[in-house]
Order: structure tokens, then sequence, then C-alpha cells
């Protein structure tokens, strides 16, 4: 039997979303009382974010390696990294494991591409949008990135973690990131890529200018396709 690893708790927000969606898309598929088959491992997301946030890459991505092979030693047989942002370590991720890390930036590229999209909107934590670690694995598959001006970028940010990760969700946020993928839009973006894995759970239900990519669904739907693999 495969094993799904699941390293998540970046936010458990997001995380509790991956656990409902591979089981419900498990049950979809096979039917009965399956379910997927899921070995789980949630970090402490304050530590992580503290380390984010003084540039410690390393030591964040020391603990994630940690998280991954006992996930790996239990039995798990690929990876879900259930969050964006720490892709920005997703190589030393893959360097101590021997087994797959499913890529998020794979799943939205390659969803992305089957579109015909060529230009794509990015929200997400200031992380992702200004650094290149997400650009440039979204540049493999002939995506050009758009993102939002500096100061819509770090509002975007701060309600991503004071807001979206502590499982609040305001109207007043929602319209922001609404406007922002209008203002996307107006500079040719043909779609939007939800590039934080709570940014769906914000706008769900909304009528929104673009059409949305939604990472944490398109990352699901990659472990679902790896699981159920004959």
């Amino acid at each position: 039997m495969r094993y799904l690893g699941v390293l998540g708790g970046m936010s458990w927000e997001s995380t509790a979303s991956y656990y409902r969606l591979l089981n419900q898309g498990v049950r979809e598929r096979l039917g009965g009382l399956h379910s997927a088959p899921l070995l789980l491992h949630s970090v402490d997301f304050a530590g992580i974010a503290a380390l984010q946030k003084a540039g410690a890459w390393d030591a964040a991505a020391e603990q994630l390696v940690v998280a991954a092979q006992g996930l790996q030693q239990a039995g798990a047989t690929a990876l879900l990294l259930a969050t964006n942002t720490m892709h920005k370590v997703a190589p030393a991720l893959e360097a101590a494991l021997s087994i797959p890390l499913l890529h998020i930036g794979d799943a939205v590229g390659q969803a992305l591409q089957q579109a015909g999209v060529r230009r794509a909107a990015l929200l997400g934590t200031r992380f992702t949008m200004q650094e290149n670690f997400y650009r440039l694995r979204l540049e493999r598959f002939g995506i050009q990135v758009l993102v939002p001006e500096p100061a819509a970028m770090a509002e975007i940010d701060r309600v991503i973690f004071a807001e979206l990760c502590c499982g609040q969700f305001t109207d007043a946020s929602r319209v922001f990131y609404l406007q922002q993928l209008q203002a996307l839009q107006a500079q040719g973006a043909e779609a939007a890529i939800l590039g934080c894995t709570e940014i769906g759970l914000l706008l769900d239900g909304c009528s929104p200018p673009l059409p949305l990519f939604d990472s944490a669904e398109l990352h699901v739907a990659m472990g679902l396709e790896w699981l159920l693999m004959p």
C-alpha cells in the first residue's frame, strides 16, 4: 500500500483542508468506506514563523528535514509539504529523502500550462511573492508571474499571518484581496495563483475577477494522482 506523508502545521488551518480534501478525493474515486492512507506530521508553526522572520532558513530547513525523515521512516512513500512558503527549502528536503517530494509549484505550473495561461497573478506571503524560488519553478512551465505593489504585498502578508493562519476571515480582507486581483488583471494577468494555502479559505464563495488556481487544491490533486496510481 502507498502511504502519503503530509508535512503540515504551517498553518494547521490549511493542513486541515489538506486532510479533508485528500480523504474526500479517495472516497469519491473508490467509494464506500475508503479513505486516504496518510502519515501526518504537524509542526508548531510559531517556531517556523519566527525562523522565517529572522531569515534563518537553514535552521527552518533542519527542522523540516527531521520531520520529513520521520515520515519516511514511518512508511511514507512520497511527501506533500503542505505550505507554499516553505518550498523555499524544498531542495534540502529532496537531498535528505529517498522518497519523492511532490512539489506544489509543479502542481500549480502544470495546471496553468494545461489551461493555456501564460501570465498569472500571484498572491502569497511576502517570501513567496518577493523571492524567486516560486517564480523560477513556474517559469519552467512558461508562466510569467505578476505580483502586487510593495505596499499591497505587505498588507497581503500581514493578513496571512495575523488573520488567516489564526482562522480569521474578514470581509475587509476579502475585499482587499479581490481589489489586488483586479489591479493585477489590469496589468495583464490572465489568472490568479492563490500561492498561500490559506487564501482559498478566505476567498471561498467569492466571485473573483480572474480564474483562481488554488495551490492547496492543486497540490492535493497531485497527491491523489500519486496515491491512486495503479
